[in-house]
């Protein structure tokens, strides 16, 4: 049986659905709780799955960006108009509606690239060992609704 860790990071975000029939078509924002669980079957010899500041430091910049921005379809007929008006607060996603799965599994792809990094790059410091995954990603748009990513 595997031994697992999570972090959670809140994260003020906004988005659109433009392909949503009702309200969500609209510019809205949640505070989002991101579930970062990672697992691995033996913990290390400082007797952990691998140290929680490893977490933030391998999504603390990624998720900064999603911080106080909005998400957008890149195809919404309004895209142009609202990454030239906010620039980098505004972020793209390629013909897709920036949904809570959609933004559960960029977050996954994210992290399991830079999990990656810190096991071929160890930190000499906090070491990752190659046999930690990234179990999923849960993101949470209102307290009582969530989406998830992975295992």
């Amino acid at each position: 049986m595997p031994y697992r860790i999570c972090k959670m990071i809140e994260v003020e975000n906004g988005h659109l659905l433009s392909k949503h029939p009702d309200k969500c078509r609209f510019p809205h924002g949640h505070t989002r709780k991101v579930e970062l669980v990672f697992e691995a079957d033996t913990l290390d010899s400082h007797e952990m799955v691998f140290d929680f500041k490893l977490v933030k430091r391998m999504v603390d910049d990624f998720l900064e960006t999603y911080d106080h921005a909005l998400c957008m379809n890149t195809e919404d007929p309004k895209f142009d108009f609202f990454k030239e008006a906010y620039g980098d607060r505004i972020i793209g996603f390629e013909g897709l509606d920036p949904t809570t799965e959609v933004m559960a599994k960029t977050i996954y792809d994210h992290t399991s690239n830079q999990l990656q990094r810190f096991i071929n790059e160890p930190d000499p410091e906090y070491p990752v060992r190659a046999e930690v995954r990234v179990k999923h990603i849960r993101v949470w748009e209102t307290t009582s609704s969530w989406a998830e990513y992975g295992d």
